[in-house]
C-alpha cells in the first residue's frame, strides 16, 4: 500500500476525494488558511476529521518532509498548495497542476487560459524539482473551452477528468512514475494581477465579459468615474445601460453575488 501526505486547498479537493477511493494511505494533509469567500480550506478539513487524519494549516517544512520519510512516507501529492514546497532529495514528490504543461506553467493559469481565449485546457500530474512545475509529466488529461466557459466550468471540467487519473496513478504507480516525460522548453504565465480582473466602465460588453468568465467566483473590479467595486459573479450584457448600477459602453453588468466599494483598489481611470 502506498502512503503519502497531501498537501492542498478546496479548489482542488476532487483530488483527494479521489485519493481516499483508493488504496493508499493518507498519512498527514496539509492545507492554508484561506478566506473561505472566494477559496476554501473546509472541505479539505471536513475529509481529514472524517478520515481520522491529522492536519494542519502550517507551512511544510523540511523537517516535515524528514518526519514522514521515518514514518514510512513513499510521497507527497500536492493539489492547489499556497505555499512553496521545500526540495529535499530523500523524499518524492508530485503535484497536480491545473494546465496542460508544459504551456501554463505559474501559479494560476486557468484565468490566463480564458483570458487568452485558448480552445482547450488540461491537468497534469508531474513530479516535483526544485522550479516551478518544470517536472516529468507522469499523466496528462486535455479538455475543449469554449467562448461560454468560466472559471468554474474550467474546473468542473477538469474535476471530471481526475478520478481515473488518479485510479490510474495509484493501481500502476511503479509504471506511471518510471515512465514520465520530460517537459522540454515551456511557457510560464505570469500571475494575473488587478489590473488583470479589471472591468472599466469605457469597456465593451465583448472584453468585460472575458475578464468576468475568467475570474468568475472571485473578486472582480468594476472601476468608473464614481467608484470602484468588488464584485465576484457577474456577467457583462448588451443593452441600454441607462440607469443601470455598472454601466459598459454598449450595455451594463448584472451581478449576482457580492458587491461593495473596493478599498484598495490601484486602478486608476
Amino acid at each position: 500500500m502506498i502512503r503519502l501526505a497531501y498537501l492542498g486547498i478546496d479548489i482542488l479537493l476532487p483530488v483527494l476525494d479521489s485519493v481516499l477511493k483508493e488504496n493508499c494511505e493518507v498519512l498527514h494533509i496539509y492545507t492554508c488558511n484561506t478566506d473561505n469567500v472566494t477559496e476554501f480550506n473546509t472541505g479539505i478539513i471536513e475529509r481529514a476529521k472524517e478520515n481520522h487524519i491529522a492536519y494542519t494549516t502550517d507551512k511544510i517544512t523540511i523537517d516535515d518532509l524528514k518526519y514522514l520519510k521515518e514514518q514510512g512516507c513513499d510521497l507527497s501529492l500536492c493539489a492547489g498548495y499556497y505555499h512553496k514546497v521545500p526540495m529535499w532529495d530523500g523524499f518524492f514528490m508530485l503535484n497536480v497542476h491545473p494546465s496542460l504543461l508544459p504551456v501554463g506553467r505559474g501559479a494560476w493559469p486557468m484565468p490566463v487560459s480564458l483570458l487568452r481565449g485558448m480552445n482547450y485546457g488540461g491537468v497534469t500530474i508531474h513530479k516535483m524539482d526544485a522550479d516551478f512545475d518544470t517536472g516529468d509529466i507522469v499523466l496528462q488529461e486535455k479538455f475543449e473551452l469554449t467562448s461560454k466557459d468560466t472559471l468554474i466550468s474550467y474546473m468542473e471540467k477538469l474535476y471530471d477528468k481526475v478520478p481515473e487519473m488518479i485510479q490510474k496513478l495509484f493501481c500502476e504507480y511503479q509504471a506511471c512514475i518510471s515512465n514520465a516525460i520530460p517537459q522540454g522548453e515551456g511557457e510560464y504565465w505570469r500571475c494575473p494581477t488587478e489590473k488583470d480582473w479589471t472591468v472599466l466602465e469605457s469597456m465593451k460588453v465583448e472584453r468585460a465579459d472575458v475578464i468576468l468568465r475568467a475570474f468568475f467566483g472571485y473578486e472582480c473590479i468594476y472601476a468608473s468615474e464614481k467608484g470602484h467595486y468588488e464584485i465576484i459573479e457577474a456577467r457583462a450584457v448588451r443593452g441600454d445601460n441607462k440607469g443601470q448600477m455598472f454601466p459598459l459602453e454598449d450595455g451594463y453588468l448584472e451581478v449576482t453575488r457580492y458587491r461593495r466599494p473596493a478599498m484598495r483598489s490601484q486602478v486608476k481611470i
